[in-house]
């Protein structure tokens, strides 16, 4: 029997409007970015987290590499990518779960989860950990859907999706981005994200 693919992808229609998304909430990432609430090592496990839940190999490698290059160790990362959450401190492992609550629910929060969040880190800190969840997510989605690109040659199609959806996700990204982008730029008044959502 032949197996199928089976790694969250974008379909067309939800490419878009995570492309629409991750461009509205370009400025919550750059507010986390510079307040500095969340570390950079912080930042790669969270993203870690997420990847683990989604699968994508791509991010994997790339985010092992940065948090390895920031001075993460590497037997921690194996614990991190293996689920093993319950060793890691706890002003670290609330955040953790939270991340991979996050990619398991798919961007449905729990309002129990979030409130544990900011219980732990504050409301601020709390809001600056969601922009990192969204952009790894989007770029596991992406990743996921070139690899069921990839498998879909191979004779093992991802179920729910056809050839012309991953091909339109995969190309579309040169044509929505810089659509996106110029939308942006124009726009006087920039979306700004207030509530954690996906």
């Amino acid at each position: 029997m032949t197996q199928t693919f089976n790694r969250r992808i974008y379909t067309f229609p939800a490419f878009r409007q995570a492309v629409r998304q991750v461009f509205g909430q370009m400025d919550d990432l750059k507010r986390a970015a510079r307040s500095g609430r969340v570390d950079k090592p912080f930042a790669e496990k969270l993203m870690l987290a997420v990847t683990r839940v989604n699968g994508c190999r791509y991010c994997a490698y790339g985010h092992t590499r940065a948090a390895l290059a920031m001075g993460v160790p590497e037997s921690e990362l194996q614990r991190l990518m293996a689920g093993d959450l319950g060793s890691f401190p706890p002003h670290e492992a609330v955040g953790l779960a939270f991340a991979q609550h996050y990619a398991e629910s798919q961007g449905q929060i729990d309002p129990a989860a979030w409130q544990r969040l900011v219980e732990t880190y504050g409301e601020e800190t709390a809001q600056d950990i969601m922009p990192y969840l969204r952009m790894i997510t989007f770029g596991n989605l992406y990743g996921n859907t070139f690899d069921a690109l990839l498998s879909r040659l191979a004779g093992k199609p991802a179920c729910g999706s056809s050839l012309w959806s991953e091909l339109g996700v995969l190309l579309g990204v040169f044509v929505l981005v810089p659509l996106e982008l110029l939308r942006r730029l124009g726009s006087k008044k920039p979306q700004q994200q207030t509530q954690p959502s996906a």
